[in-house]
């Protein structure tokens, strides 16, 4: 029999105290997934940026540091993820934190957190589009949402009438800079959440649910963090695509009903039995 062996991953997001996003859910979700988590935080916030004021501490310049300590350590991830960036440098830490870490079963998961709605966020540059593909590149797994695969891929962004045949053109193109999986998540078809996933080697797959509630933060952070989980717990990438957004929308639904304010993200501690259950590989 196989010995048993814990993953662990290093997630590297923004630590925002209050209103459950970044590594604040990330943190919970793989822990319930079985996954030890080990925070490489860019930035400490008292609470996320939808709140009217917060507390903000860049933790670029410790960044470096902090990691070089896992070097003298011989630390070694099963997994490493990266959330939001913000900065050239922060991405270059990540690349560099790749070449060092990453062995020949980590498994390696970018979101490339840059814009949505058709608009990159105002903090990032053409210089720092341009280095996210360079990291894009050294993923495992690529998932970003349409607006960031058509920043990817240099596309023209479209709010609606996207044919399947054109999302597997851009997924194709998003496989072809160097990932072996690409999920382009949160595309709405009417009344469903499309999240498609594509594979080298594999037929197209779409993982579709009916839309309930209303947009809330940290959702994105919570889905990629079941994803990252699930593979790196051996499960394939459409399983943990199915997982989490079967998880996101139970949070939203139960965070409805107890009239969690938007602000405050999802309860998903309501609901963590439902990754606890799962049994991966």
């Amino acid at each position: 029999m196989t010995q048993y062996h814990q993953k662990k991953i290093a997630m590297i997001n923004d630590l925002s105290g209050y209103g459950r996003c970044s590594i604040t859910a990330a943190l919970p979700v793989l822990a319930a997934l079985k996954i030890q988590c080990c925070p490489v935080p860019t930035s400490v916030l008292s609470n996320h940026t939808g709140f009217p004021v917060y507390f903000f501490d860049d933790y670029t310049d410790k960044m470096e540091p902090y990691v070089e300590k896992w070097k003298e350590l011989g630390l070694s991830f099963d997994g490493i993820v990266s959330g939001f960036l913000g900065s050239e440098r922060q991405i270059q830490i990540v690349k560099n934190m790749i070449t060092e870490f990453k062995g020949p079963e980590t498994k390696v998961i970018v979101d490339p957190i840059m814009g949505d709605h058709g608009e990159a966020y105002a903090t990032y540059t053409e210089a720092m589009c341009r280095k996210m593909k360079e990291l894009a590149e050294m993923a495992d797994v690529l998932t970003p949402n349409l607006t960031e695969a058509c920043i990817l891929t240099d596309r023209p962004y479209k709010k609606e009438g996207w044919t399947r045949k054109e999302i597997e053109e851009l997924a194709k193109e998003l496989l072809a800079m160097g990932p072996c999986g690409v999920v382009i998540t949160g595309m709405r078809e009417g009344q469903y959440l499309v999240n498609a996933v594509a594979e080298k080697g594999k037929a197209m797959t779409y993982i579709r649910r009916k839309k309930i509630g209303t947009e809330r933060p940290g959702t994105g952070d919570v889905f990629s963090s079941v994803v990252a989980g699930v593979c790196v717990r051996g499960g394939s990438l459409t399983e943990g695509v199915a997982l989490a957004a079967d998880f996101v929308k139970d949070c939203i639904r139960r965070s409805e009903e107890l009239q969690i304010p938007v602000e405050n993200g999802v309860c998903f501690e309501e609901l963590m039995g439902q990754l606890v259950r799962y049994k991966g590989k």
